[in-house]
């Protein structure tokens, strides 16, 4: 009993082992056999063909100013605090609904501008947003 003698020699074995090889060949074939009769039922339909165009209604924006001494003006015109709700719910009635652009002078009173937002709620106005002037230094 002698280690490291000729009886047993330590040769590499040169041959590739297929049985791996064989065995992902046989799952991908097994997959394309369940999937190809999967893509090929289809059912032809003549389709109508028509062309749309793209409609951009864009909605236009009402400008609503309240100045320092509290008065309203709609579109640089001025308007009376009676004529604000109902001229709020015809706005709100249009289909695209307006976008509502509240100025708020930097001296008017906080409520003369929470009434305007109050109005545009009670109306329906669905979008409103606050112009603000950039701060210069």
């Amino acid at each position: 009993m002698a280690f490291g003698t000729q009886d047993e020699p330590d040769e590499v074995m040169n041959e590739i082992n297929m049985t791996p090889l064989v065995d992902v060949m046989l799952v991908l074939l097994i997959i394309f056999i369940i999937t190809i009769p999967v893509m090929k039922h289809a059912v032809n339909i003549d389709l109508p063909r028509a062309t749309n165009q793209v409609q951009e209604v864009k909605p236009e924006t009402i400008r609503l100013s309240v100045d320092a001494k509290g008065d309203y003006w709609w579109n640089e015109n001025q308007m009376a605090e009676a004529n604000l709700v109902p001229m709020l719910q015809a706005e709100a009635a249009k289909e695209p609904q307006p976008e509502l652009h509240i100025r708020g002078d930097k001296d008017v009173r906080y409520e003369r501008v929470a009434q305007v937002m109050a109005a545009a709620q009670q109306a329906g106005v669905k979008k409103i947003g606050f112009i603000t002037e950039p701060k210069t230094q």
